[in-house]
């Protein structure tokens, strides 16, 4: 297949909800749902996602033709099908799918905090003339689960950019993979269809939580996956997808498990990874130890050992540990003791010894990596909180101006449609640059939406002008300021190698 077609047909008639009774219809009543009519999956077949490109040898960079080309079969062939498929559109009608599809994609993207007045305006952009009053009217389950079937296209993109000009993370071929989740609240009358975590830190009944993996040398976008916001990161289903060997893996301690790093081994993949506190290690002479045990017979203030992780498992690896100032350490316990206090718990004791320390385990030999180099790349994984932070906070994926629970769901699935869009731009203008600013260039990305959605309209040709602008403006700026006193995560991996 290639980068921009269509891939296969998936059938979803047999996960499909039913049709909603018509009391959960009009926007602004109190919703009845009854518990029998809703069910909630992962939103595709991850095994047709994977056979299709973003883990495929020999995947080239992404073109501008291609992005035209996925933008027109994402937001205009899919949409109309999907309104087909859950009955967002039943009969001809001047608001078609990928009307209503790009009116949201595009004027969110725009502006997040757009008004209903406002989206309007961009319809009336791509030729669809609505009122305020019938577009709201038209923020129905059936809405979002046509928004929400365009997503779940759009994922498949395998769309990949030109590698990120850092010789330290070109040392790993298969791409430099970074899996973490955030989480998105919602209004309680959809805690039926996501069920959220409880009350105790909050109005979190309801919540649908995003699993990503950023390729960050590439800029390969797996996801954003939709969970149930109380489901544990260990139950991801992006965890089990095999990646390239020659990869590397970094993920936080929510997604530690020694079964899966074994599993990367035996494919020649990499790992690096904090540890668990209760997590048992064999040293060289095959003594046990628990990791705070090890740490406190240690007489350097830098450790690089070889090391077997776990009692049963015994994965080969090594342990990387540099012991951080005494301000730093305070700083760790501070926050240990307020969290402990939040939640009337006591400080594990092996947690507060570990403050002293900053430490990854790893199967990176010391060949590839050496210690201070584990130490800057260990780095890179707040790289996907950035990219949460961006889509949070520029994008407004979790804020909405109204309370009106089904126009708050098409909201979220909107605004991460017009992310997706936004990610396609950055890999075709600025993704090798080491020092872009994601920020900076998605400013730029907005200010030009209403121009792509124009141009959309029109035919591939104009389409591809339009990105071509696009491209020209980030490729000329948006870059970081370098700093001194706090070098960015790029200065430090480029001063590795003498490039910083």
């Amino acid at each position: 297949m290639t980068l921009g077609g269509i891939p296969p047909k998936v059938d979803r008639s047999a996960n499909r909800r039913p049709q909603q009774p018509k009391e959960t219809r009009p926007i602004g009543l109190a919703i009845r749902i009854k518990p029998s009519d809703w069910s909630y999956s992962y939103p595709l077949d991850l095994n047709l996602y994977y056979s299709t490109g973003p883990f495929k040898e020999g995947l080239m960079a992404t073109t501008i033709p291609q992005v035209a080309q996925a933008l027109r079969s994402v937001l205009s062939t899919w949409a109309d099908e999907a309104a087909r498929d859950t009955r967002f559109v039943q009969r001809r009608s001047k608001l078609t799918g990928a009307a209503f599809v790009q009116t949201l994609t595009f004027g969110w993207l725009a502006n997040p905090e757009a008004s209903l007045e406002e989206l309007t305006q961009t319809a009336a952009t791509i030729g669809v003339r609505i009122t305020p009053q019938g577009l709201e009217q038209r923020f129905t389950p059936q809405a979002a689960d046509c928004l929400r079937e365009v997503l779940e296209v759009a994922v498949t993109r395998a769309l990949t950019g030109d590698p990120i000009a850092i010789p330290v993370l070109q040392r790993f071929p298969g791409g430099v993979y970074l899996l973490d989740s955030t989480t998105v609240p919602l209004p309680d009358a959809l805690a039926q269809l996501w069920p959220g975590c409880g009350r105790n830190a909050g109005p979190t009944a309801a919540a649908v939580k995003l699993q990503v993996r950023l390729d960050l040398l590439h800029g390969v976008l797996s996801g954003p996956f939709l969970q149930p916001g109380r489901d544990n990161d260990h139950m991801a289903p992006l965890q089990d997808v095999p990646l390239p060997a020659g990869a590397l893996h970094l993920a936080d301690l929510g997604y530690f498990d020694l079964d899966r790093f074994a599993a990367l081994s035996q494919r020649q993949v990499y790992w690096l990874t904090r540890v668990q506190t209760n997590t048992r290690m064999y040293d060289e002479a095959g003594h046990l130890w628990t990791l705070p045990e090890l740490l406190a017979a240690q007489t350097t203030d830098r450790v690089d050992l070889p090391i077997a992780l776990g009692s049963r498992h015994r994965l080969q690896a090594r342990l990387v540990a540099v012991r951080v100032p005494p301000a730093v350490a305070a700083q760790r316990r501070q926050r240990m003791q307020k969290k402990a206090r939040r939640r009337r718990k006591k400080i594990d004791p092996g947690r507060w010894a570990l403050a002293e320390w900053t430490v990854y385990a790893t199967n990176i030999p010391g060949s590839l990596l050496t210690l201070p180099e584990v130490l800057v790349v260990a780095r890179c994984r707040w790289q996907i909180e950035l990219l949460f932070k961006l889509w949070k906070q520029e994008g407004g994926i979790d804020e909405s101006r109204s309370a009106k629970p089904w126009r708050m769901l098409c909201e979220v699935y909107g605004k991460l449609l017009g992310m997706m869009v936004q990610h396609w731009m950055l890999l075709i203008s600025c993704w090798s640059y080491a020092d872009r600013s994601l920020v900076k260039a998605a400013r730029t990305v907005r200010g030009y939406a209403l121009h792509v959605a124009a141009m959309l309209q029109q035919g591939g040709q104009l389409v591809c002008t339009v990105l071509e602008v696009i491209q020209r403006c980030l490729t000329r700026g948006c870059r970081v300021n370098k700093r001194r006193k706090e070098p960015a995560t790029h200065q430090l991996l480029l001063k590795l190698t003498g490039d910083g």
